[in-house]
């Protein structure tokens, strides 16, 4: 843990107070922007058809579009009736299991005496074959390639990255989960490897700050990644139940360069100068109103999504969980990312391989194993050869179509 003496030694090798402020101030502009647009009813998180990514019919304005808001909704992913079937097949998987009473017997009071609203689940047969899914690949080598990845990553190629299951009901107050950025926090101040991406940043050049460049990102192996061995180039998931605002489901800052300000922020002269307003190493940073009121501003929650549609957002994204489920039906999603092709990637598949042979916890996650002894969950014979390309059991790329 670095002291406070070692973070106002940082601070005096990055630019001055004044530098700052001007950053902090161009990004407020654009979150009150956002809040306006908002207050007048527009829908400022972009959306595009799986149909559109597929036939190269992506109008030509949206890339550009996606890069600035650093988020996407994709409609059509998956067919409504396969998100249902799927939704179906995991609610019996976790019936015929126990799995909430094996998650209560883990995490004592964590969900009340209701249903855990997230499960410690990675290995059900849905999830494998929604990861393996050709048209996964080829929405993800549609999404890596809105990066600057040329020398960092494949765009075209895939590695698996294990996630959870969200399967929240009406009425939660469980899960709520306030704003935060994920992956390495505090190290994006202290670590100078974490540091390349916001070389920029810390040099007062806002306008020359690439939050899709991938120069330094990939190579990023500090203890401070919060937990995350892997380089997302997006994080996201697939909606397996129609949900939106106020039903409990995700809000986000639609700002990609909104990180500037939050790296910049412990450098204003109200800020003591040990602080980084809050940011530790090996935990999520969280923006707040005494320090990122700012942006908070912005905070929107992504727009009505139908079973099928998934949603994705940059790594470096300020997001949260509404904190209230408001609504009549469940909003239930898989966790799925985009984890491109590259060194750090394939680096982190033979452990991950080994726990889904055992029904483990993937090395990232707590070491719940809940899925060790449950019954129907997914092992190596439902990896088709793109499945077993992404768990780096066979080399090469996926072919250029994903099928």
């Amino acid at each position: 843990m670095n002291t406070p003496v070692e973070i106002a030694a940082l601070k005096q090798t990055v630019i001055g107070h004044a530098a700052a402020a001007d950053g902090i101030a161009a990004i407020a502009g654009e979150a009150a922007e956002i809040a306006a647009r908002v207050a007048d009813g527009e829908e400022v998180v972009p959306d595009v058809s799986f149909a559109a990514i597929e036939h190269g019919g992506v109008p030509a304005d949206l890339p550009a579009l996606v890069r600035r808001r650093g988020c996407v909704v994709v409609r059509g992913t998956f067919a409504p009736a396969q998100a249902a079937a799927w939704d179906a097949e995991i609610a019996d998987y976790l019936a015929a299991n126990g799995a909430d009473a094996r998650s209560h017997a883990l995490r004592p009071g964590r969900w009340g005496s209701g249903a855990p609203q997230m499960y410690s689940v990675y290995w059900s047969r849905p999830q494998v074959l929604a990861r393996q899914s050709s048209r996964m690949a080829t929405l993800r080598r549609w999404l890596n390639r809105l990066w600057h990845w040329s020398g960092q990553f494949d765009p075209d190629g895939d590695c698996t990255y294990a996630d959870r299951i969200r399967r929240r009901l009406p009425g939660d107050t469980m899960l709520a989960l306030g704003p935060h950025i994920d992956g390495g926090v505090a190290g994006r101040w202290l670590d100078p490897a974490m540091r390349v991406p916001y070389r920029a940043v810390f040099a007062g050049d806002l306008a020359g700050f690439d939050p899709f460049a991938a120069a330094g990102r990939v190579a990023a192996t500090g203890p401070d990644r919060n937990a995350c061995a892997a380089f997302r180039s997006w994080q996201g998931w697939t909606a397996l139940t129609a949900q939106g605002p106020g039903d409990g489901t995700l809000q986000v800052v639609p700002i990609a360069r909104a990180i500037a300000a939050v790296l910049l922020r412990p450098l204003l002269a109200d800020v003591p100068a040990g602080s980084l307003c809050g940011a530790e190493s090996g935990s999520a940073l969280r923006p707040v109103a005494e320090w990122h009121a700012d942006l908070l501003r912005a905070l929107v929650p992504i727009p009505r999504v139908a079973p099928g549609d998934s949603v994705w957002w940059h790594p470096d994204l300020i997001h949260a969980v509404e904190a209230r489920h408001d609504g009549s039906a469940p909003s239930n999603v898989m966790y799925i990312p985009a984890a491109p092709d590259c060194p750090r990637n394939r680096a982190a598949l033979p452990a991950q391989y080994a726990a889904f042979v055992a029904g483990r916890s993937p090395p990232d996650f707590p070491a719940d194993d809940l899925e060790t002894r449950f019954t129907g969950r997914a092992g190596p014979e439902l990896l088709d050869a793109a499945g077993r390309r992404q768990m780096g059991l066979m080399s090469g790329s996926a072919p250029s179509d994903g099928r």
